[in-house]
C-alpha cells in the first residue's frame, strides 16, 4: 500500500509511458515533457504504455528518489483522462481509488469551498440578533 503524505501534489502524466524507464528516464520526462521540477516532493505517477497494467510513482524524498511500481497480475488501469502529451493534478483519495480498480470515468467532482473562490461558507450556528 503507498502512503501518501499530507498535502502532496500529485501529477499524472497523461500519456502512457514506457514501462522500462527508471528513475533517471522518468526524471528527465518530468523535467522535459511535464515540464516540472523531480525535486520538488510532489509524486509523479505514470501508467505503463502497452496494456496500462502497471502505474510508477516517482517523488523526491529528502536525500534521494524514490520509485514506486505496481504490476497488475490481470487485468489493466483504468484512468479518467485522454491520453494526450501532458499531466493532470489528482487528488490522494483519486489515486488510491484507481490503483483499488475504481474505474473514475463516470464520475465527477462537487463543487467545494477554497480559499480565494468567493463562495461564502454558511455557519450551522447562527444567531439571530
Amino acid at each position: 500500500m503507498l502512503t501518501l503524505p499530507p498535502g502532496v501534489q500529485l501529477f499524472v502524466a497523461t500519456a502512457r509511458v514506457d514501462g522500462r524507464k527508471g528513475i533517471d528516464g522518468l526524471a528527465a520526462f518530468v523535467r522535459g515533457q511535464l515540464a516540472e521540477d523531480p525535486l520538488t516532493g510532489s509524486m509523479f505517477v505514470f501508467f505503463t504504455r502497452r496494456a496500462a497494467d502497471r502505474v510508477r510513482v516517482l517523488y523526491w524524498d529528502r536525500d534521494g528518489y524514490v520509485l514506486v511500481t505496481k504490476r497488475l497480475e490481470r487485468g489493466s488501469y483504468r484512468v479518467p483522462w485522454p491520453r494526450e502529451r501532458g499531466r493532470v493534478t489528482i487528488e490522494a483519495a483519486e489515486l488510491l481509488l484507481i490503483l483499488e480498480g475504481i474505474d473514475l470515468s463516470g464520475s465527477r467532482r462537487r463543487a467545494r469551498w477554497s480559499p480565494g473562490s468567493g463562495v461564502k461558507r454558511v455557519s450551522a450556528h447562527t444567531s439571530s440578533h
